[in-house]
């Protein structure tokens, strides 16, 4: 996930305008960022219109590249100064959606692992293969049908990869997107720059060689090049592309809480440049219309933006084995990737109610440290609402309790984790599942880092509401 972290500051960027009258006199700035025709004319949305699906559904890419929205190569001082090397593909490391639902303010955003193993044209891949494929394709398709235009060539061959991306993204959540913005790495450096730095917080101290990342424990603010290290950062960190999804979530919460802040929009400086690191550094769609978009916006604060992920089978999903055992992607179920994206805004894909969405809480009745926490960062990537980590006294076997209303996503939960035994219990509070691991526990989660459970050992909620310590 070399670009990491960028993609939805270009979104939330234009959010801002949506909370003053103020961002109607600035959004004509606007007017010079780049366009792509990547939704198609049979496909945009009609200005004010309510999207059939439910919500407003914008897909935010971040692209590995090293050259400017011209297509000229980004210079070897700035490389340095992005701590990046100056070779860069056609994989999309960043994907997020942003759900906004029809006729409230409950926006839901959530990251697609970069390398979540789905279907696409030509058989199954990672799904930041896609953009490649799609580009490459249509370059060698104009140049069969004698096009000689190297300009023209790039151009449809970029749009191509876009649409080929969106396509992927809804075939896999059952998602109409309506809208698009890409970003790079420039983008990313020039954008966090702008707003003075954002706020986050780490559980320690951590490095890692390769994205640059040097960071002491505790709450501190960054830009530029070290806001890029820290959403680049895969290395030396417990669940690797996992928690660096994570580090997106909370920099891009952090970021949006700063951005809609009064602070912020008061200060005409501020806006000014990040209306200038907008223009010079993002992709839209050439369907989106900014001033309708900032009218479905207004009344957004800066804690409702909600950020999740989606729910993951197996993070380390031997694809290729026999003949290349050591070659792993993130396996994704699609069904649990609809119903959980339809979750985020109350119905299913069938128009039926989304079924309850439990918290789920997990005691520790093993005695191996740290063991509830892992449990629950588990849960957390297969879409539940992680609870609270306990102890419990001990016991050989694990039980997952739940009251009668939640007897379906019990026993999910109770496959999920291996196939653990399972209890309906009416003192289990409300809207809870109880998962109790006993001593003969083996399932996932069970092995992983030593050390007691401190305060950044359970995932906590991410919103723009405040700042969550992470790993």
């Amino acid at each position: 996930m070399h670009s990491a972290g960028k993609v939805v500051v270009a979104g939330l960027a234009m959010v801002v305008f949506a909370a003053t009258a103020y961002g109607y006199t600035t959004l004509s700035s606007l007017d010079g960022v780049t366009r792509s025709d990547v939704i198609g004319e049979q496909d945009e949305a009609k200005p004010g219109e309510q999207p059939a699906d439910g919500a407003l559904d914008i897909l935010f890419v971040g692209r590995d590249s090293r050259n400017d929205m011209q297509g000229k190569p980004l210079s070897p001082d700035l490389l340095r100064e992005l701590r990046v090397g100056p070779n860069g593909d056609d994989l999309t490391d960043t994907l997020i959606v942003l759900r906004i639902p029809n006729g409230t303010h409950d926006v839901h955003a959530f990251s697609i692992p970069r390398d979540s193993y789905v279907s696409m044209p030509g058989g199954k891949d990672k799904i930041n293969s896609a953009f490649g494929g799609g580009k490459a394709a249509e370059a060698q398709r104009l140049r069969d049908a004698g096009e000689t235009d190297q300009a023209k060539i790039d151009q449809a061959a970029l749009t191509a990869g876009r649409r080929a991306t969106r396509q992927v993204v809804e075939d896999l959540t059952g998602i109409k997107i309506d809208h698009f913005a890409e970003v790079n790495l420039l983008s990313f450096y020039e954008i966090s720059k702008a707003v003075g730095g954002v706020e986050v917080c780490l559980n320690r101290n951590t490095q890692d060689r390769k994205s640059g990342a040097n960071f002491r424990k505790g709450v501190q603010t960054i830009d530029g090049a070290d806001a890029l290290a820290f959403v680049r950062q895969r290395e030396d960190l417990p669940r690797s592309d996992l928690d660096r999804v994570r580090r997106q979530q909370v920099f891009l919460a952090s970021l949006a809480k700063k951005v809609l802040s009064g602070g912020t929009l008061a200060n005409p400086a501020k806006v000014s440049d990040l209306i200038e690191a907008v223009k010079r550094s993002v992709v839209l769609d050439d369907a989106w219309n900014l001033l309708d978009f900032v009218a479905q916006m207004r009344g957004v604060t800066g804690g409702g933006i909600q950020f999740g992920t989606v729910p993951v089978v197996n993070p380390d999903y031997r694809y290729a084995a026999p003949q290349h055992p050591t070659w792993t992607a993130v396996q994704v179920d699609p069904a649990q990737v609809k119903a959980f994206a339809a979750g985020l805004i109350g119905k299913q894909g069938t128009g039926t109610p989304a079924p309850p969405s439990p918290t789920v809480d997990v005691a520790n009745a093993k005695g191996a440290a740290g063991l509830a926490a892992r449990v629950l960062g588990v849960l957390r990537d297969k879409g539940f609402t992680p609870g609270e980590p306990s102890v419990a006294s001990a016991r050989r076997t694990s039980v997952v309790r739940f009251p009668a209303d939640l007897a379906e996503r019990g026993a999910e939960i109770a496959k999920q984790l291996g196939g653990l035994e399972t209890e309906q219990s009416a003192s289990v509070p409300a809207g809870h599942v109880e998962v109790v691991l006993g001593q003969v526990y083996s399932g996932p989660g069970a092995n992983g880092g030593g050390g007691a459970p401190g305060a950044g050992d359970t995932d906590a909620p991410i919103t723009s509401g405040g700042v969550v310590c992470v790993d």
